[in-house]
């Protein structure tokens, strides 16, 4: 009689799911957490970053290029970086902002990561050709209102298109340049 129900079981489509299925939902879950707490924090994390309006930025890369922001972002939309030499998470980070530089207008300010000769050491070790603004004393994160790296803004025409902080993935930050273009 046993055989008897369990085929009914099947039959009727009322057998317990699969572990695979159950391991796919909490999969989802799991995924669907960690977006909602990445929003909230990028959310809590840009309070006092620029929202609208971007501060005032001309200076010189650390290979002597005169960099205008604001007029740059008139031309077309430009990823501004912050980061470190010593940020654990820009290590991740780096490598697709670099690619992103390929294809789009990419300004780097690495904060508090020595003098110019150390970072440009630096970036040639890795490989890094995006244009690089040395704020050795933090001077442009705290005028930016950034209290974490990295942190990515999206600039169009002097103006904050997207803002994002912490990790972001390389499929994210792409997406970010094309919906600002």
């Amino acid at each position: 009689m046993t055989s008897k129900s369990s085929d009914k079981t099947v039959k009727d489509g009322n057998s317990k799911p699969s572990r695979l299925m159950k391991w796919l939902r909490e999969a989802i879950l799991m995924v669907l957490v960690l977006i909602a707490v990445s929003t909230g924090l990028d959310v809590w994390r840009s309070q006092s970053m620029p929202q609208d309006v971007i501060p005032p930025l001309v200076a010189q890369s650390t290979t002597g290029e005169h960099i205008d922001l604001i007029a740059r972002s008139h031309e077309k939309p430009v990823m501004v970086y912050f980061w470190g030499t010593w940020c654990s998470v820009c290590r991740f980070v780096s490598p697709t902002i670099n690619w992103l530089d390929d294809s789009y207008d990419v300004v780097s300010i690495a904060v508090n990561s020595g003098d110019n000769r150390r970072l440009n050491a630096y970036l040639n070790h890795h490989e890094y050709s995006f244009a690089t603004i040395n704020d050795d004393r933090g001077s442009l994160m705290r005028q930016w209102g950034i209290s974490a790296v990295p942190s990515v803004f999206i600039i169009k025409d002097g103006e904050v298109s997207s803002v994002t902080t912490g990790f972001s993935t390389p499929p994210g930050l792409w997406l970010r340049m094309k919906l600002a273009s």
